[in-house]
């Protein structure tokens, strides 16, 4: 196993290399996973604090309202995992809290009118930020409550395709120049959810602010999952009691889905888990394959058969830029080297002053309407980031900043439909999602670059079933972006 001295813990180290130095992968096939869901009979449910977790999975459904009515169409889907979008990372704690209560007492109710059970996974950033441990916490009250006392939180955040590998339950993050801890990344200076700790054990003393210590948090490490195998990490897993949090390593999908096969074994030995993940388990714990990304003719297809019903669409497209982190700054320069393109900039000051807001957002809308007729068009709001020192300051005007895209997407598909929409951001694509587009139930399709953006298709019912893309800020090379919209157009 690799060992990286504390003192050079600021230094990307190679990747490859990094990865190599590892213990041989144990293989372990999808339908093994698949199998062993089967017999368990439990269905996996996911509650996403934003939209891009779904960049893993393929042909599952994804909720963005919580009704026993939404649930219950949800349960009664022939699959094995489905998606509730909560949105909780754009909210203040208190509000989260109350959200992920409803959510629970709705999915309870839901589950007994269905007769199906279930496990709930807790999705979020797979670079740490997020309300843990608040979610968690919520939700383990909320299942004891039913008569479901939850013996560990299961905390594994690695995201595969993205380079979020954790390894001798440190985190670390793809970067430019190589891997780096979690900790010294950018994603770490967050000002809502910042945090200091590279190492799990230390992250959960960080957050829980001493509840629980590093040294009572329980491990899962490479070596275990791949010499040890199912056998050792279920007996790690048989320890926890009392909500006790374990870590976990995972390098590969592989990595996944023995901890998938233990988690089934424990569970089905009498275990209550829940889980607090990053994308990439879903996908093992469910027992789905990893797809392919989307290619021109099956994007073609979605597109013709949804966007161009009627007389109202428009033969262009939108992309709406909300993120501000520098892997999105880099993917929007490029992406304005494109040909076809017209791109707006919202001024964050203006939309943040009362008395230049609606004046901005009402030009926008003007000036996207009309563009669209003969080209595609970006919206993004203006790159510097606009903060405060207090963390729920600093959310609050997220959530101005994000409710201003909303109104502008919101005023154009009144007008006219863009044959497709871009959401660039958590909290961008989750509210366009859901205020600006009004998407109650929709089915994710399949990525449209290997495991990092999502190909969203509402369900008829919808008011406009138009394909609608989630991004996330954090993930992709210079080139994403550039390469999405180019999908769209059915190019090569």
């Amino acid at each position: 196993m690799p060992s990286i001295r504390v003192e050079d813990s600021t230094r990307a180290v190679n990747e490859s290399q990094f990865l190599n130095a590892l213990a041989p992968v144990r293989t372990v096939p999808v339908s093994e996973v698949a199998s062993a869901v089967a017999e368990s009979k439990r269905r996996l449910v996911v509650l996403d604090d934003d939209p891009t977790g779904t960049q893993t999975v393929s042909g599952v459904p994804v909720l963005t309202t919580w009704s026993v009515e939404d649930l219950r169409w949800a349960l009664s889907r022939d699959v094995t995992a489905f998606y509730v979008l909560t949105n909780t990372r754009s909210l203040s704690d208190e509000d989260a809290r109350a959200r992920v209560n409803y959510v629970a007492a709705n999915l309870v109710d839901a589950a007994r009118l269905e007769g199906v059970e279930f496990v709930v996974a807790s999705r979020s950033d797979s670079t740490l930020r997020g309300h843990y441990p608040l979610e968690t916490d919520v939700l383990r009250d909320a299942l004891a409550k039913e008569g479901f006392n939850v013996d560990g939180v299961v905390i594994v955040p690695a995201y595969i395709e993205a380079g979020r590998f954790t390894v001798d339950s440190v985190h670390w993050v793809r970067s430019p120049g190589g891997l780096i801890r979690a900790g010294e990344s950018e994603f770490a200076r967050d000002a809502t959810f910042g945090y200091e700790s590279s190492d799990l054990r230390d992250y959960v003393a960080e957050k829980t602010e001493g509840r629980w210590m590093a040294s009572d948090v329980a491990r899962i490490t490479v070596s275990d999952i791949r010499l040890g195998g199912v056998n050792r990490v279920v007996a790690v897993l048989e320890t926890l009691s009392g909500g006790r949090p374990v870590v976990v390593d995972a390098a590969s999908d592989d990595d996944l889905r023995v901890l998938a096969l233990a988690l089934l074994r424990a569970e089905g030995l009498g275990g209550r888990l829940l889980y607090r993940v990053g994308p990439s388990f879903v996908r093992a714990r469910a027992g789905i394959e990893a797809r392919a990304a989307l290619n021109v003719d099956e994007v073609g297809e979605i597109t013709l058969r949804e966007a161009h019903d009627g007389d109202v669409g428009y033969p262009h497209g939108l992309v709406v830029v909300g993120s501000h982190v520098a892997q999105t700054t880099r993917q929007l320069e490029r992406l304005r080297a494109m040909d076809g393109l017209s791109t707006f900039q919202l001024d964050v000051a203006q939309l943040l002053a009362l008395e230049t807001r609606t004046a901005v957002i009402d030009r926008a809308i003007d000036d996207i309407v009309e563009h669209l007729e003969s080209t595609d068009v970006v919206v993004e709001t203006s790159r510097e980031v606009v903060r405060s020192d207090d963390a729920a300051a600093s959310l609050a005007i997220a959530r101005s900043v994000s409710a201003a895209l909303v109104d502008v997407v919101h005023g154009v598909v009144q007008r006219r439909v863009p044959s497709w929409i871009v959401a660039k951001g958590g909290i961008t694509s989750s509210d366009i999602a859901t205020e600006a587009l009004k998407i109650r139930r929709a089915w994710v399709r399949g990525p449209l670059l290997d495991g990092i953006v999502s190909l969203w298709e509402p369900e008829p019912d919808s008011p406009w079933t138009l394909p609608y893309v989630v991004f996330a800020g954090n993930v992709g090379d210079d080139d994403a972006l550039f390469e999405v919209v180019a999908k769209l157009r059915g190019q090569d």
